[in-house]
């Protein structure tokens, strides 16, 4: 799908390959029983949570593909859900460039078994509305897909922000309080689809009017200290994560730009669950569901977020603060 098995540019890696070797950075603790840097350092310095009582709210997310919702924010959705608010999905497109399983021989075939996975990965996370944004998966820079007359990078931004909004309305209608979640600047490491989906979200907020808007990314510093420990305890990983992603630059946002840190630890069974649920891109998403559950846990037991406005850095444990 957005991340195919070879590489975009000669020198690098698929993205989701280099996912899976940073996560493996924090595997040989668990094989050794030797902790990283990263079970202290990024545990310890959380923030006590709000004493004010939480009011139910309605949280929006807009994703690109049909998975992308569970890998970056999938135990953030299912922590919300399960505290009782209604979590809303919107999917920007339809995932049809992704890997194509054993048994599926026509396009129709694979939008229908990615439909249902997405399904079955919602119903896990707790998502109580899920609606298609109606474009078509671009395939990655420089795909001859990029040219489709439906793919969701030669949509226009107000046309596209404008569905989204229609959705926001009328699910602030019913809620005291809204909050519309897209990806960072550069959509975490350069794909087309989720640059797009920085620009619509963005546009969506403000013909809303909404001012709770955040926007998903990933700790950079996190996986650099993760690549740094393996390095000088003999791992083999040759990724850096300060190395240029899809786009150029380098992947996510660095701490120094992060508003918050949602831990989702007790969610992670839910989030993995609905990884599995994804099961026709396993070559993209299998590692995860392979890994123990420490690795697991040390991977992925934190979701990073920047609030537009917000100041930062800083280490706000909730996105209702």
């Amino acid at each position: 799908n957005r991340h195919p098995r070879r590489a975009i540019r000669d020198h690098l890696p698929p993205l989701r390959s280099r996912l899976h070797m940073l996560v493996s950075t924090l595997v040989p603790c668990s094989l050794t029983g030797v902790s990283t840097p990263l079970a202290s350092t990024h545990s310890s310095r959380r923030a006590p949570p709000s004493s004010r009582r939480q009011q139910m709210a309605t949280i929006v997310f807009l994703h690109a593909h049909p998975d992308d919702e569970c890998l970056s924010s999938g135990g953030t959705i299912a922590k919300y859900a399960s505290a009782g608010h209604r979590l809303v999905l919107v999917t920007a497109t339809d995932g049809r460039h992704g890997e194509k399983p054993a048994g599926i021989t026509t396009p129709e075939q694979l939008l229908e078994r990615r439909r249902a996975e997405l399904a079955q990965a919602v119903s896990i996370l707790g998502v109580a509305r899920h609606e298609w944004l109606g474009y078509v998966d671009s395939g990655m820079t420089g795909w001859p897909q990029n040219n489709d007359p439906g793919a969701f990078i030669r949509s226009d931004i107000e046309e596209a922000a404008a569905r989204l909004a229609r959705i926001v309305g009328d699910e602030r209608r019913t809620t005291d309080r809204l909050v519309l979640i897209g990806y960072d600047w550069h959509g975490n490491y350069g794909h087309p689809d989720h640059v797009h989906v920085h620009k619509t979200a963005r546009r969506a907020a403000a013909i809303a009017g909404v001012d709770d808007f955040l926007e998903v990314t990933l700790n950079r510093d996190f996986y650099v200290e993760a690549f740094e420990w393996s390095k000088k305890n003999g791992g083999d990983n040759d990724f850096d994560p300060r190395e240029p992603a899809d786009d150029g630059n380098p992947m996510g946002e660095p701490e120094a730009n992060i508003t918050h840190h949602i831990d989702v630890s007790q969610h992670l069974d839910a989030k993995r669950r609905a990884i599995a649920a994804h099961a026709s891109q396993a070559n993209d998403t299998g590692f995860a569901t392979e890994l123990s559950d420490d690795s697991f846990r040390r991977a992925f037991g934190t979701e990073w977020f920047i609030k537009l406005g917000a100041s930062a850095p800083a280490r706000r444990t909730t996105l209702l603060d």
